[in-house]
């Protein structure tokens, strides 16, 4: 544009110089350019869409009717992201998106539709398996999440806004993140991306570049961008594998009412305390393990078997299904003393 403007009105043949002269200027930058960068794009794309090539077909749009007050007449409709994981038709999703569903259908990458069941659904991890019955099911394997780095290739597969088999692609940002499910339980171990999710990509699997998948994505930070967040696979693998066995998860369970509470400076000091915080005892279930072990209101739970309880959700973490039924130690503060009780915590009811 500016050599037009320039030379606006001269003969053809006197732009000629100049136009070679450009044309050479762009040449020598072109060859400042390594040639290398090009067949490294090049791999990039290729691992990239071969790699959904291989596992796109394993990956479903579910789309679910909600039931109404008191589960009568369906109310409302959403959809979101799943994929396959057994030849026989397991789904791995969300289960915020399946949740009260009054029914749940799942469309294949083909367009082909069916009715799925819900299996199992466990809110406090937002995981959630459902089935379907068709034939020649392609499916994917779960990768080892522990092995991740930040930086390494992810790339991300869903149904973002209806849009069905939409593929991002970015990096894994960090690791060892924390957040709460909907049921307010903290979730640990959760993978941050800049893979771009939106409404609907919830359940869809974060993959590497082997076409394993290494999270569930699951939740966005709306006001920011390139902040998205997925269930580790390692977990996703362990939760579903319960589901698909006994429809839930088995959590142990003390039965108390609490909060995380500070213990006074002078008694932490006195008790030799590195972490002056613990869980107030607000309430004591009646014939619950806690009310067995002697745990009563006002207490200050401080340790479980050993290791050191500052919080509710370190309490949460620690009652994990291999503790039910097993003797366990309870470090307590009460007035001024510590305590050390025993208590056999019961299997959470449902």
């Amino acid at each position: 544009m500016m050599i037009a403007k320039k030379y606006q009105g001269r003969r053809a043949a006197e732009l000629l110089p100049v136009l070679d002269r450009a044309d050479s200027i762009r040449t020598a930058d072109s060859a400042q350019l390594p040639a290398e960068d090009d067949a490294l794009l090049d791999a990039y794309s290729q691992t990239v869409s071969g790699m959904v090539v291989a596992v796109r077909d394993a990956v479903v749009n579910i789309r679910v009717r909600q039931a109404g007050p008191n589960g009568h007449q369906p109310h409302g409709e959403g959809s979101g992201s799943g994929f396959i994981i057994t030849p026989d038709g397991y789904i791995v999703t969300n289960s915020h998106v399946v949740h009260g569903a009054a029914s749940v259908r799942v469309t294949l990458a083909d367009g082909r539709t069916y009715p799925a069941t819900v299996s199992g659904d466990d809110p406090d991890s937002d995981l959630a398996v459902i089935r379907i019955s068709a034939p020649e099911l392609q499916h994917i394997r779960f990768g080892d999440s522990n092995r991740l780095r930040a930086g390494q290739i992810a790339v991300a597969i869903g149904n973002p806004l209806g849009f069905q088999q939409t593929v991002t692609a970015g990096v894994i940002s960090a690791l060892g993140r924390s957040m709460r499910a909907q049921s307010g339980r903290m979730m640990d171990n959760i993978v941050q991306t800049d893979a771009a999710l939106n409404p609907g990509n919830s359940g869809g699997p974060l993959l590497n570049s082997r076409g394993e998948v290494i999270g569930v994505n699951t939740a966005i930070i709306a006001s920011a961008q390139g902040i998205c967040f997925a269930i580790a696979s390692n977990t996703a693998e362990f939760v579903a594998a319960w589901l698909i066995k006994e429809g839930r998860i088995r959590r142990a369970w003390l039965g108390i009412h609490g909060q995380t509470a500070p213990v006074h400076p002078r008694i932490a000091r006195h008790l030799g305390l590195k972490t002056p915080q613990g869980v107030l005892v607000l309430d004591v279930e009646t014939d619950s393990p806690a009310a067995r072990a002697g745990l009563r209101e006002g207490d200050l739970l401080i340790g479980f078997k050993g290791r050191p309880v500052t919080s509710l959700d370190d309490l949460q973490r620690l009652l994990v299904g291999s503790e039910i039924g097993v003797t366990s130690t309870l470090a307590v503060v009460r007035h001024t003393f510590r305590l050390e009780l025993e208590g056999v915590p019961a299997e959470m009811p449902g």
